[in-house]
């Protein structure tokens, strides 16, 4: 397999599925997509998902939204939120933007709406009609579950308005848990390389990129960037719940991860988070000239 950013030819990673480029650090996943598929094994609680990521989330979506508000055009209304899910991007950006989200997990999505929040059954950009246009795209930890990615940066490109946004939310392969989790892994514990990648849940990431070679392959699809940041994958709030909907842990073992990893929280800030965050302009027709970058 070719990498998605610079063409060459990967490497066989750190299990059958998982391959690596030397060349810009990227790292891809044969692992297939199985949304509203009858699963294999227990379905995922989402409402359990949902008390555990809600505290972190929120707080996050809204440092994305103060940073959007900073670079966005004057006049902008029209915001995409592709992958909605729980709808709480939406619930923070419509007090500025008009709104409108695309989940294509049904159950998801079907519990979205119900609250009354604009959502649309599908996939982007099949669920839009052909001449629906937006100011900002947003994809919060969705980018990386895409298998076609370039066709999906080609759609934002045809889908923004003139200098509108391109916002992604994504994991980062230079992020501290990550790059433990690969140590745990070449020594023969592959639990946590195989939950960060979210191998066997209907929608696992097949994409693992570092601020880099996510610049590269964006701009090669007109874009200038404009903002690239990190946001926190911990946060004191919600953390509690978060380690309890992650694995069967209960009692004594549940309290002493919680402790551990709330003591742990001012030590990780010194490391690189596990969370990129990056805003991209879309390029003036026939401005734009696509940049080298050297890889990381």
């Amino acid at each position: 397999m070719r990498c998605v950013v610079c063409s060459t030819l990967q490497l066989q990673g750190l299990t059958d599925w998982h391959t690596s480029c030397s060349a810009c650090g990227y790292e891809g996943a044969a692992l297939s997509v199985k949304i509203n598929a009858q699963p294999d094994g227990a379905p995922v609680d989402e409402l359990e998902r949902e008390v555990g990521l809600k505290s972190l989330r929120q707080e996050n979506f809204r440092d994305i939204l103060s940073v959007v508000l900073k670079h966005v055009k004057p006049g902008a209304r029209r915001l995409l939120d592709v992958g909605c899910a729980h709808g709480w991007f939406l619930e923070t950006a419509r007090a500025h933007f008009d709104v409108l989200g695309v989940e294509p997990d049904s159950v998801v999505g079907s519990r979205t709406a119900s609250r009354g929040l604009p959502v649309r059954p599908g996939y982007f950009p099949d669920a839009l009609t052909p001449d629906e246009s937006f100011d900002v795209i947003v994809f919060n930890d969705v980018i990386e579950h895409i298998p076609d990615i370039a066709s999906a940066l080609e759609a934002c490109n045809a889908r923004l308005s003139e200098n509108g946004l391109l916002v992604l939310n994504l994991p980062n392969s230079r992020g501290f848990f990550y790059r433990l989790s690969k140590i745990f892994a070449r020594l023969g514990w592959r639990n946590p390389f195989n939950r960060l990648w979210q191998k066997d849940l209907p929608s696992p990431h097949v994409h693992y990129f570092n601020p880099r070679n996510l610049e590269l392959l964006v701009t090669r699809h007109g874009f200038v960037s404009v903002y690239s940041g990190q946001l926190p994958s911990m946060r004191k709030k919600g953390l509690f719940e978060r380690i309890r909907c992650t694995g069967d842990i209960s009692g004594f073992s549940l309290y002493l991860q919680y402790f551990a990893v709330l003591c742990s929280i001012p030590v990780l800030s010194v490391f690189p988070s596990d969370i990129i965050f990056c805003v991209f302009r879309k390029a003036k027709s026939g401005a734009f000239r696509p940049g080298v970058l050297s890889a990381q």
